[in-house]
């Protein structure tokens, strides 16, 4: 595998990405139109109405990635070069599933306000920003200044991404296994950016937030602790249970954002019954799937891997969730429209999935059952559930700068995108 993907990222031309001009070029008449003396007169119309930047140049279909590389994948602070193969990654996941353009930024600057001030000097250029693979804490602060100061919006999915597709994952759970979310006691492994907005997430779905138990790297977080990050002081419990093992018993939902093989057979079986495990560490979970499968029949069980059933891939959520917010010019992306991204996710769970679909993944069928609880990430439906439900919720909730056309009109100017993508494509192959 590593002598086959260090191939691939080096073939030529190296890397993943490359700019591809979308006008003609071919006659000293288009470059006159491309650069000197035609591309002064669109400069004059943004100068006189800046939002006509969005008529005569690409930010309306631009996402920039910016990350200063100190929490790539399961890697950890590697710094930001090392992270742009990463970056690259995410460009072309972007491109694939919504026909979104990007620019990866990768920032040598570590300081949290330093790395803000770039970031927002960025504004001119893109209609939103995808921070990605920043270390917590520092994440929380620079999100949540950035969304304060610009008028584009800044999704940083590490956080937000897993929690959308996680609470997707855990709607339809509730529904196969008839629980009531505010009954659920729910342990989460892991106290980072990703536990943090999980958490969050759930108790928007009525979850109890006195029954969310979760865990860093000295155990539960407890009442006795001692020197907390400000983002764990919320989760302080009255237990005398220290140990993953301890508080585990009687759990209903666990989910791991953690390391691989913390959790144990003997663990499961201490769950409640038809238990659910969201096991999210890459490249192996907190439990293998088989092992866990093993001693419940009664389990829901989801990874990050696709070999198994219920794979959480945040490729379900941010191409979407950016196509519908830049398509209405969201200032931000807020509560109002992550969770209906979650209820999109979950809705479309339950319909016919098409033969194609299944075929895709050497499968003769799928439907919704415990081992079909979200969506497959080549499910090319996603794009018309998850993009209008996105846009809809940046329209009601007030964040939307340009008018919505409906559903109906709007799958039409999607389709339309991914229609002209695929020429492209096409186009370059041949």
């Amino acid at each position: 595998m590593k002598n086959k993907a260090l191939e691939y990222h080096s073939s030529f031309p190296k890397g993943k990405t490359k700019i591809v001009p979308t006008k003609p070029t071919e006659t000293s008449y288009d470059l006159s139109l491309a650069y000197s003396p035609g591309v002064a007169f669109p400069c004059l119309e943004i100068e006189k109405n800046p939002e006509m930047v969005y008529e005569y140049t690409n930010k309306g279909n631009l996402v920039g990635i910016i990350s200063n590389g100190t929490a790539v994948l399961g890697l950890g602070n590697i710094g930001a070069a090392a992270g742009k193969p990463v970056m690259e990654g995410k460009a072309v996941l972007f491109k694939k599933f919504a026909g979104i353009d990007v620019f990866d930024i990768e920032v040598n600057e570590t300081d949290p306000e330093k790395f803000i001030q770039i970031v927002k000097s960025l504004e001119p250029t893109f209609g939103g920003i995808n921070l990605e693979d920043i270390r917590a804490p520092e994440c929380f602060h620079i999100e949540r200044t950035l969304d304060a100061q610009m008028a584009i919006p800044v999704f940083h999915d590490d956080q937000h991404g897993t929690a959308i597709i996680c609470t997707a994952a855990l709607l339809n759970s509730l529904e196969l296994t008839g629980k009531k979310a505010q009954d659920l006691k729910v342990v989460i492994n892991g106290a980072g950016a990703a536990a943090i907005s999980i958490a969050e997430m759930l108790t928007r779905i009525g979850v109890d937030h006195d029954k969310i138990f979760m865990l860093d790297s000295k155990g539960v977080i407890t009442d006795k602790r001692t020197g907390l990050h400000e983002s764990k002081i919320p989760f302080m419990r009255q237990t005398n249970a220290v140990t993953l093992e301890e508080i585990f018993p009687g759990t209903d939902l666990f989910i791991g954002v953690s390391v691989a093989n913390v959790v144990t057979p003997n663990m499961i079986k201490s769950m409640a019954k038809d238990p659910i495990v969201f096991a999210l560490a890459n490249p192996d979970p907190e439990i293998p799937y088989p092992d866990a499968k093993a001693v419940r029949e009664d389990l829901i069980m989801a990874t990050g891997r696709s070999d198994y059933p219920n794979q959480v891939n945040n490729v379900l959520g941010f191409p979407f969730i950016f196509r519908g917010a830049i398509d209405v010019r969201a200032k931000i992306v807020n509560m109002e429209m992550k969770l209906a991204a979650a209820y999109a996710l979950a809705a479309l769970t339950k319909e016919p999935v098409p033969l194609e679909v299944a075929e895709a993944y050497g499968l003769e069928h799928i439907e919704f059952n415990k081992d079909y609880i979200i969506p497959k990430p080549l499910d090319a439906r996603v794009l018309y559930s998850v993009a209008p439900a996105v846009a809809e919720a940046a329209v009601k909730s007030g964040v939307s700068q340009i008018g919505y056309p409906g559903r109906e009109e709007y799958q039409a100017i999607l389709a339309n995108i991914m229609a002209h993508q695929r020429e492209k494509l096409v186009g370059s192959a041949t």
